[in-house]
């Protein structure tokens, strides 16, 4: 009997594994498709004999694109979004889930069921974008980051996970002359690492790649995030906004067949996608240590 389940724990590693392999592949084909277009030699590329291998060599498009003053601007503003959006959404949501979290909190039920009701129904874009305008929110820096602040499905991820630390640890807390922010701050957040660590990705990602909100909101062109500058390049096909020597330049080069459009918009891409990558083996990382630390062991 056990010799069965061993082979049959066995045959399901195999088909997992297999299958898992499968998805990594399906996911890192794209990748690959655009470093290797963005790598190769214009010749091949309107041939369409690239692949998930560059074909020659020519990084003439990276040149271009990291010369764009515009994109380094773009990337201040980004960065600056996304740190200040991370830190405000890891904030905001843990002072709203810790309240919910206790059991004789006086408005917790009220409260729950109001930010239920966000999840079914929204006001809509138009009565967004009238209320942020009368709040003087255009053009302005926080425009990207408050709306993104707080979610409800995020605030019950949250209070799920502090329910699930002992009452106790609070109590005692309680006893010993602490309040609730610092029980929050000293003892919730520290056993609450991982769940931290995950939903930090998630909402960095979330930032970065947000393009809709700049679109809407931001009309001054030296307040937009990099997103904006790849929708420029990619979807509207503004070679005029690449690099420092504009559209003439480019256009000579491709005229002489030494790059593609494909080549400037792909190497746009890597560039803008290639940060946020780098983020994930890092947080990943502390995912697992995460998870130790903030265990509660009897």
């Amino acid at each position: 009997m056990r010799t069965r389940i061993r082979d049959g724990s066995k045959t399901f590693d195999v088909i997992n594994y297999i299958f898992i392999s499968f998805i990594c592949c399906i996911m890192l084909y794209p990748i690959l498709r655009v470093v290797a277009i963005s790598l190769s030699e214009p010749k091949y590329i309107v041939a369409g004999q690239v692949g998930i291998i560059p074909r020659g060599f020519n990084i003439l498009g990276y040149k271009i694109i990291l010369s764009n003053p515009e994109l380094w601007n773009a990337y201040k503003n980004t960065i600056l979004y996304t740190a200040v959006g991370t830190f405000l959404t890891l904030l905001v949501t843990s002072l709203t889930a810790f309240p919910l979290s206790i059991n004789d909190f006086m408005f917790k039920k009220s409260i729950t069921i109001y930010l239920a009701i966000t999840m079914f129904f929204s006001g809509g874009l138009i009565p967004t974008y009238i209320m942020i305008v009368k709040m003087g929110g255009l053009n302005s820096f926080w425009v990207m980051v408050l709306p993104m602040c707080l979610s409800a499905y995020n605030t019950f991820i949250f209070r799920s996970f502090f329910q699930n630390i002992p009452a106790e640890i609070r109590e005692s807390a309680l006893i010993d002359g602490a309040n609730d922010l610092r029980i929050l701050f000293v003892i919730i957040l520290p056993l609450s690492k991982a769940l931290l660590a995950t939903f930090a990705l998630f909402s960095a990602v979330s930032h970065w790649n947000s393009w809709f909100q700049a679109l809407i909101y931001l009309q001054d062109m030296k307040k937009h995030p990099v997103q904006m500058i790849l929708r420029r390049i990619v979807v509207d096909e503004r070679t005029d906004l690449i690099g420092g020597g504009g559209e003439t330049e480019i256009g000579d080069l491709i005229a002489t067949q030494l790059l593609t459009p494909r080549n400037l918009q792909m190497a746009a891409v890597v560039v803008v996608m290639l940060p946020i990558l780098c983020v994930y083996p890092f947080v990943q990382r502390h995912f697992v240590k995460g998870v130790m630390i903030g265990s509660i062991k009897g």
